[in-house]
């Protein structure tokens, strides 16, 4: 067993807040560990634990590569792990247990080759277009959909087991798949078995009274919902970090839910029994947050348009201001939306400079999916729960965040087959060609995702999310292959301002200015811009208007560039499968910035593309916030994903009302004009120096590198520089 050693005296009372700062300072000392281990590098923040040193874990391979594939090899695997893994309990925290690998990073060897795909399902028929246009095809992609907490909430784990074996009954020649689903469970009952016991075993020795009492109570919570269904707060948030850390443990999940909402009705009958307080039950949450970091959404309207804010919303941020740690909250903003709430809100982002909380725009994000085909209630019940993506809880299959075309490589395609021939050349005769390789790139995109949804049950099954999904039990049928109500699979482009900035670099200093010519220019693309005679060509081009200036050449081409993109996309849908159009780019700036060569906006050779829907860093000297914001509210694709506009602020402009005001103010504004994420980072850049230099200088300092926060000594000097470059021009 792996356990907190308690050095708390024993005759010191812990409030609450005592307790929260315990657990916080752990936090802080674990992510140092953890980021020097590779696994939990550039990614979300975890509430992993790293594991002790001599714990090895034995997979049971049932190929011959030594991978594992299907229901059998996944529930298998999945249930020795949760039997063997190791149980942490800080007496401090209100709930049992962190989690401490993924599956995804085993066997190591045979994952490292790139064998997490089924080698009898080869798709080599796709790879040469995909590396032609910079595709993140999404095959074999897990997890980025949002089960429905609700469905665990009702049922609990014994619930479950029932639902299983009254659905087999229904379903004959689908045993594989139900005695997965069930071992699966049997496999998280196990680890809550063992939590069970050392938490009272811990107990016993434990020297603080209250600490003791409070192992005793976080046994009894594990044992009423080892087979029960939650009945109180502490349950329910006990509940949902059991299936966080099995699912994180399974495939990395970690979209979580309508946070508000779903706890409320535990909270309320507490209160109404007397069994809790509001600072417990803010306690409660601050661990549930402490637990994983998973995605939370929180205010916006419910399907019948009612006003989903309550005190319990409140005290959700206050929770996690409490906490102060990564945090991945959103605020779905409506138009009668509180303005006291939305204070509070930014107050926070303001004072604890953490990256949270992130606003969603209601308005844009449901008339976007209404569009889609669907109805408002349903788009209203369609919830942030990830990086930039939406999810209808449990009903609705999607690959979001996971497929990226560049558009930047689609470009470079397009311009080398326009220089190579003969004739005069063009921005029009360009983007002709520029489409055509977009809507080849989009085809072969769409035909890898209908090859995921043919073959991924048979690689990595979904058997955690399943289990709170409407329809796989009733169906025995994972949800990549029919178990879904809905099929929305995301398609992103990135690169947007690259693109634009290279059409209208293009389009002013040859077509408009004439100060140099297309094979001129070409040739300093190819030479990467070496020479002197490069320098210059580079510093001219880089200086043409840009994306995101107001109204410039280039941000009508991006507009050009999204709505093209948005109909190739959307045209690919059927009655079975839609195709959502997003701009977003994630941490993949880096690698598919590798893949392309200079670009006629200045940028060198292999060096990172634009960020999501973002300006390229150094757009213009002076900020430009309101036509920065206009640009990228112009560029949306309008189909129920976002495209965020990434901020950067300098903490100098203070935390007092009236800055409090002005951000409120903004968001409002954003969202009226139709934006549908915003992501704020709030860092002094000079701390940002320091702390890039050493890391571990600010070994509390988080930030939000793309849809995720992270603390800062966790990112590789690759990644610092994605936040880097971003603050100190915007500063």
């Amino acid at each position: 067993m792996l356990n907190r050693v308690n050095t708390v005296p024993s005759d010191r009372l812990l409030s609450y807040d005592d307790r929260i700062a315990l657990l916080r300072q752990r936090k802080i000392e674990e992510t140092q560990i953890k980021s020097k281990i590779g696994v939990y590098q550039d990614g979300d923040d975890y509430g992993s634990i790293p594991a002790p040193e001599d714990f090895r874990f034995e997979c049971v391979p049932n190929h011959e590569n030594g991978s594992w594939y299907g229901y059998d090899g996944w529930s298998q695997n999945f249930c020795k792990l949760m039997d063997e893994h190791p149980v942490y309990i800080d007496p401090a925290d209100a709930f049992a247990c962190r989690w401490m690998f993924s599956m995804i990073w085993f066997p190591q060897k045979a994952r490292e080759s790139g064998l997490k795909w089924h080698p009898a399902f080869p798709y080599d028929h796709l790879a040469e277009r995909q590396e032609l246009y910079g595709i993140v095809p999404g095959i074999g992609a897990d997890a980025h959909f949002g089960g429905d907490y609700d469905i665990g909430f009702e049922l609990g784990w014994g619930g479950l087991l029932e639902k299983i074996e009254r659905f087999r009954l229904l379903n004959p020649g689908k045993d594989e798949f139900y005695d997965a689903e069930r071992l699966t469970i049997e496999g998280v009952q196990q680890w809550i078995r063992h939590a069970i016991g050392e938490a009272e075993r811990l107990a016993k020795i434990e020297r603080n009274p209250g600490l003791a009492e409070n192992l005793l109570q976080m046994a009894d919570a594990n044992r009423n919902i080892l087979n029960g269904a939650p009945r109180t707060l502490r349950e329910a948030c006990q509940w949902a970090c059991w299936f966080n850390m099995a699912s994180r443990t399974y495939n990395r999940d970690g979209a979580g839910f309508q946070l508000d909402a779903s706890l409320r009705r535990f909270y309320d009958a507490d209160l109404a029994a007397g069994r809790i307080t509001r600072d417990e039950a803010v306690f409660y949450l601050a661990c549930l947050l402490l637990n994983d970091p998973h995605y939370y959404q929180i205010g916006g309207l419910d399907e019948n348009g009612r006003d989903l804010l309550c005190d319990f919303s409140y005290m959700a941020l206050e929770a996690a201001d409490k906490l102060d740690s990564s945090c991945n909250i959103t605020v779905r903003v409506h138009e009668n939306m509180d303005r006291g709430f939305m204070c509070k809100a930014v107050d926070y982002l303001f004072k604890n400079r953490n990256g949270w909380p992130r606003f969603s725009g209601d308005e844009a994000l449901s008339r976007g999916f209404m569009g889609m085909g669907y109805s408002q209630e349903l788009a209203r019940k369609r919830i942030a729960v990830g990086c930039h993506w939406m999810s209808l809880p449990g009903l609705e299959y999607t690959l979001n965040d996971c497929v990226k075309i560049n558009a930047a490589k689609v470009f470079e395609v397009a311009l080398d087959e326009m220089m190579s021939g003969e004739g005069p050349r063009s921005t029009e005769l360009l983007w002709e060609l520029y489409e055509g390789h977009m809507q080849k790139a989009v085809e072969t995109t769409v035909e890898g995702i209908r090859f995921h949804l043919k073959h991924m049950h048979s690689c990595e099954p979904e058997l955690l999310l399943n289990l709170i999904s409407h329809g796989p039990l009733e169906k025995g049928l994972d949800m990549s292959n029919g178990g879904a109500t809905y099929y929305n699979m995301c398609i992103d482009g990135a690169a947007l301002a690259t693109v634009a900035d290279s059409f209208g670099a293009l389009e002013q200093r040859i077509e408009l200015e004439g100060r140099i010519g297309w094979d001129a220019l070409y040739r300093c693309l190819k030479a990467d811009y070496s020479g002197a005679r490069g320098e210059i060509a580079r510093r001219m081009m880089s200086a043409s208007n840009r994306y995101g200036g107001g109204d410039t050449l280039s941000d009508r081409w991006a507009v050009r560039v999204s709505s093209s993109f948005t109909g190739q996309v959307k045209g690919m849908g059927d009655e079975n499968v839609k195709f959502i159009p997003g701009w977003f780019s994630w941490s993949n700036t880096i690698a598919l910035g590798k893949q392309v060569g200079a670009t006629p906006n200045g940028r060198k050779a292999h060096e990172p593309i634009s960020h999501g829907a973002n300006p390229h860093p150094g757009f213009r000297k002076d900020g430009a916030l309101t036509a920065m914001s206009n640009s990228i509210c112009a560029i949306q694709p309008g189909c129920g994903n976002t495209a965020p506009v990434q901020l950067e602020l300098d903490p100098g402009m203070g935390r007092g009302e009236e800055a409090v005001n002005k951000i409120v103010d903004y968001i409002v504004t954003l969202f009226q004009k139709g934006a549908t994420l915003l992501n704020i980072n709030i860092i002094n850049a000079a701390q940002i120096l320091e702390a890039d230099k050493d890391p571990y200088k600010y070994p509390d300092l988080v930030v939000r590198v793309t849809g995720f926060t992270a603390y800062f000594c966790s990112l590789t000097p690759e990644f610092r520089k994605l936040v880097v470059d971003r603050i100190l021009v915007q500063a």
